[in-house]
């Protein structure tokens, strides 16, 4: 099939760059041909974020968007920041907080019904969009260009035979393709390595983003309510912190990020998560509730520092695939629209010359110019302050943002860099305190496999596994014996498991691939770099609802 453009993901970024082509098309009398690829059995299905969207984006790409019906309900009303000790909350009062980390204008709201709603308007100007259809190969021109993707093949059994309702991928051909699957994206990562994008810049640093949404007691509801913690239960060394998100419906979505920076393989960031409900200043909240879902998702938290050259020969990284979060913030949705917007502006200026194939020149030249850059400059040196421990290192970014927000960010005019990837991190279980983790009540804090079971995860289970080992031997003889299995920690769906072997003497891993929820964090923690999670048949996966 032949498109001008093909997008591979229909998330915020992917959604708005086909959005902006069909825009720039009308105004230039032109038929553009855009199709939009999504691994996810609907849109908003893989769609995982808080969320507090800040709408400058969207107002810039659809000014009518009130009018036009957006799922953008619940305006933020109050902003509380909590240092929480093991028994107790200390608040910081909000004139001590920068502005930058000031919600007001922004909106609390299901970033997958947001998506929903984007792609409605864009199959209204005429965007094709394939929800099922996972982007599984890269094709390339002979001169090495990117030329489009193929589909993954369906009906294929786990020994690699053709199942009877076996179906051939299919090869989707564009003058310039558009990746946007998030963070780690599998092609995107492709891409990174084999034209060297990464060449001269900061290794990209990540966090684990767990997420469950609440149907609260209607006396415990306070909607516009946005809730920040730092602190326990995590040690002082590891990053991290919590969201409380209050929204429409009596709906709270409660959340944790655990940054995977962390170098104690004893430590489980899902179970980080139940512990943290438990706290006295948060468990009330949930009293009288009932959990609705659940899910989780890598974070690229590396900022500025950390982004890789944009382009290639045939087309552009956008949206997470990039990394383009304010981490202070906690907010990207923003700026990855803001760069699905830049790249296709800068795809159609190309396409309006005849051109195809080449490098969007234009599309990083309009990045550093925008306000996006200007959003992560400002909050550059707060991620990698926080190598000094998070009492200092918050201190340090805090200071960065006020001077930025009084322009004076001159007298701050250094870029700390960030050290070694996060999978080099972790030390040796033997030389780490073991984390011991109060048992489950089934009412406030529940263990993985009923949590995977409100995500809606589905998996083909006669399919080829979708996460491989580079090397089955590192497992037993380096994850195990060393660090102590901890696949089996920070997988937070229950994939990863050490059993007995059939012969009984010695242990093997045991990849349970249907229970997984597409967080890539196996991708990246792995410390030897043996996971390579690759996508499945389309349609796999989550299907969150409302998240």
């Amino acid at each position: 099939m032949q498109y001008d453009v093909v997008i591979v993901g229909a998330g915020p970024a992917g959604l708005s760059a086909a959005i902006r082509l069909k825009q720039l098309a009308a105004g230039a009398g032109r038929e553009l041909a855009v199709c939009v690829l999504e691994k996810g059995s609907e849109i908003g299905a893989h769609i995982l974020s808080g969320a507090v969207i800040d709408p400058r984006a969207l107002a810039e790409l659809l000014p009518e968007w009130q009018s036009q019906g957006a799922p953008l309900n619940t305006l933020v009303a109050q902003d509380r920041f909590l240092v929480l000790s093991e028994q107790s909350a200390r608040r910081i009062p909000n004139f001590l907080m920068p502005p930058l980390m000031n919600n007001h204008g922004c909106y609390i709201v299901s970033l997958g019904n947001v998506c929903r709603w984007l792609a409605k308007q864009a199959e209204a100007l005429g965007v094709e969009i394939y929800p099922g259809f996972a982007a599984a190969e890269i094709l390339y021109t002979s001169e090495r260009a990117v030329r489009g993707v193929a589909t993954g093949d369906v009906g294929v059994a786990k020994d690699g035979t053709h199942k009877p309702d076996y179906q051939p991928g299919m090869e989707l051909h564009a003058k310039y393709t558009l990746f946007a699957e998030g963070c780690r994206g599998s092609l995107s990562e492709a891409l990174i390595a084999k034209f060297g994008l990464r060449a001269g810049v900061d290794p990209q640093k990540y966090g684990i983003g767990l997420k469950e949404l609440w149907r609260v007691a209607p006396e415990k509801h306070q909607p516009g309510l946005v809730m920040h913690t730092q602190g326990w239960p995590l040690d002082a060394k590891t990053g991290g912190g919590s969201f409380m998100y209050h929204f429409e419906d009596h709906l709270v979505a409660v959340g944790f990020v655990v940054h995977l920076s962390y170098a104690n393989p004893h430590l489980s960031p899902f179970d980080e998560f139940q512990r943290f409900k438990t706290h006295p200043a948060i468990r009330g909240t949930f009293e009288g509730g009932k959990r609705l879902s659940y899910g989780a998702r890598a974070i690229s938290e590396g900022g500025l520092q950390s982004i890789p050259k944009l382009i290639f020969p045939g087309g552009a990284l956008i949206g997470d695939a990039a990394g383009f979060l304010n981490v202070p913030r906690i907010k990207g949705t923003h700026n990855a629209m803001k760069s699905g917007m830049l790249g296709a502006e800068a795809a159609f200026e190309a396409m309006l010359s005849e051109r195809e194939h080449d490098e969007l020149s234009s599309y990083p030249d309009a990045f550093r110019a925008s306000w996006a850059y200007s959003d992560l400059y400002k909050v550059r040196n707060v991620k990698p302050g926080l190598k000094w421990g998070n009492a200092i290192g918050t201190v340090h970014g805090g200071m960065h943002m006020w001077l930025n927000d009084l322009h004076l960010g001159a007298l701050v005019g250094w870029t700390l860099h960030h050290g070694k990837p996060d999978h080099e991190c972790l030390k040796a279980a033997a030389d780490m305190p073991k984390i011991e983790y109060p048992p489950y009540d089934g009412v406030l804090t529940f263990d993985k496999l009923s949590s995977v079971f409100i995500s809606n995860t589905n998996h083909e289970e006669d399919q080829p596994s979708h996460l491989q080992l580079r090397d089955p031997a590192i497992p037993v003889a380096v994850n195990l014996s060393i660090y102590d299995g901890p696949e089996q920690l920070y997988c937070p769906a229950g994939v990863y498991e050490f059993v007995a072997t059939d012969s009984g003497a010695g242990k093997r891993l045991q990849i349970n691939a249907q229970n997984c929820v597409h967080c890539k964090t196996c991708d990246i923690k792995d410390p030897r770099q043996n996971i390579h999670w690759v996508t499945p048949e389309g349609g796999g996966g989550p299907n969150y609802p409302n998240m």
